[in-house]
C-alpha cells in the first residue's frame, strides 16, 4: 500500500502544520519565552600558559633574591628577605592558579528587559575567579610596603595605617568579586578605592616626608621606586573594573594583564631595590641579628632550702 509521506507525518509527528480551515479568521502566533541561559567565562590556553610562564619566573627570582641575601652580612639583610618572601609566596600562589586549584566561579545572574515581547530574559554567568590571587596579594603586598617603609624610615604609627588599609583593600576586593548583584560587587569595589586611597596618602605625604630626612641618594630612590609602586598600584583595579567589574575582559585577558602587573610589581621592584640599595641599607643589630641572647631569658637558679 503506498502511503502519502505528509499523511504519515501529520498523524505521528507533534509539529504544527497549517491544515484548511472554513472560518477565515487568523489564530495568534504563540509568543516563545526562552529559559534561562548559562554563560560559563573560564580560563583558555593563553592564559593557562601564561600562568606557568609567571610561575617560573617567580621562582627563578626567590632564588636569585636568596642567593642575594647569602651575599650580605645578616645585619644588612633585612630587604633581601621581605623580597624573598615576596616572590616565595607568589610562586605558590602562581603554581595554585596554573594546577588548576585557588579558583572558583563567581555567579551573577543579569536580567534584561525587552519592550517588543514584554518579556525578561535571564542569564545566568559563571565566571572564574581566581581566590588564591588574593591570598597572595593580602601577603605580598604589605611586605611590600614594608620594603617602601623601611626605605623611607617611616614611623610605626604611619607603617601600621598603611599596613592595615592595604589588607582591608584586598579583602574588600575578594568580596567585590564574588559580589551576587552589582550593588554589592560595586560598593565593595568603592570602599577598596577608599582604603587604597589611604595607602597613597601615607605614601606621598607621610613616606616622602620622612625619606626627605635621609640622604639625598635614599630620597631620589623612593620617590622613583615608590611612584612606580603607584603608577602599578592603580592598574590594578582599573584591570579589576574591567575584568571581574563589567566583565569586558576575557578571563584570558585578565590573567596577562594580571600578570605583567605582578611581574614588573614583584620581581623588577626587588632587583631595582636591592641593586640600587645594596650600599647604603642601614645595619640592623639587636634581636634581627643576634636574636633574643641574654635579653629576655628566663634565669632558673637552684633553690637554696
Amino acid at each position: 500500500m503506498i502511503v502519502d509521506p505528509v499523511e504519515a507525518l501529520m498523524k505521528t509527528s507533534s509539529l504544527l502544520v497549517p491544515t484548511s480551515s472554513a472560518s477565515p479568521t487568523v489564530s495568534p502566533i504563540p509568543t516563545v519565552i526562552p529559559g534561562p541561559s548559562r554563560v560559563f567565562e573560564k580560563v583558555g590556553a593563553s592564559g593557562a600558559t601564561t600562568l606557568w610562564v609567571v610561575f617560573v619566573i617567580m621562582l627563578l627570582s626567590t632564588l636569585a633574591f636568596t642567593w642575594m641575601a647569602f651575599k650580605v652580612p645578616v645585619q644588612k639583610r633585612i630587604f633581601h628577605v621581605l623580597t624573598a618572601l615576596i616572590t616565595t609566596f607568589a610562586t605558590l600562589s602562581y603554581f595554585a592558579m596554573a594546577t588548576g586549584d585557588g579558583v572558583s566561579f563567581a555567579h551573577t545572574v543579569i536580567r534584561e528587559s525587552h519592550k517588543h515581547t514584554g518579556v525578561d530574559t535571564v542569564t545566568h554567568v559563571f565566571r572564574q575567579v581566581f581566590w588564591a590571587r588574593y591570598i597572595d596579594w593580602s601577603l605580598t603586598t604589605p611586605l611590600l610596603l614594608l620594603d617602601l617603609a623601611f626605605l623611607a624610615g617611616m614611623n610605626g604609627a604611619s607603617i601600621l595605617v598603611v599596613v592595615v588599609a592595604d589588607v582591608i583593600m584586598v579583602l574588600l576586593g575578594l568580596f567585590a568579586a564574588f559580589g551576587k548583584n552589582d550593588a554589592q560587587k560595586w560598593g565593595w569595589y568603592g570602599m577598596a578605592c577608599l582604603a587604597y586611597l589611604v595607602i597613597v596618602y601615607q605614601l606621598v605625604v607621610s613616606g616622602r616626608r620622612a625619606a626627605m630626612a635621609k640622604d639625598n641618594s635614599t630620597s631620589k630612590l623612593f620617590a622613583s621606586i615608590g611612584g612606580f609602586t603607584l603608577i602599578l598600584w592603580t592598574l590594578y583595579p582599573i584591570v579589576w573594573g574591567i575584568g571581574d567589574g563589567a566583565r569586558k575582559l576575557s578571563v584570558d585577558a585578565e590573567i596577562i594583564s594580571y600578570a605583567v602587573l605582578d611581574v614588573l610589581a614583584k620581581p623588577v621592584f626587588g632587583f631595582w631595590l636591592l641593586f640600587a640599595h645594596t650600599r647604603n641599607v642601614a645595619t640592623i643589630e639587636g634581636f634581627w641579628s643576634h636574636g633574643l641572647g641574654g635579653e629576655g631569658s628566663v634565669r632558673l637558679e637552684d633553690d637554696d632550702n
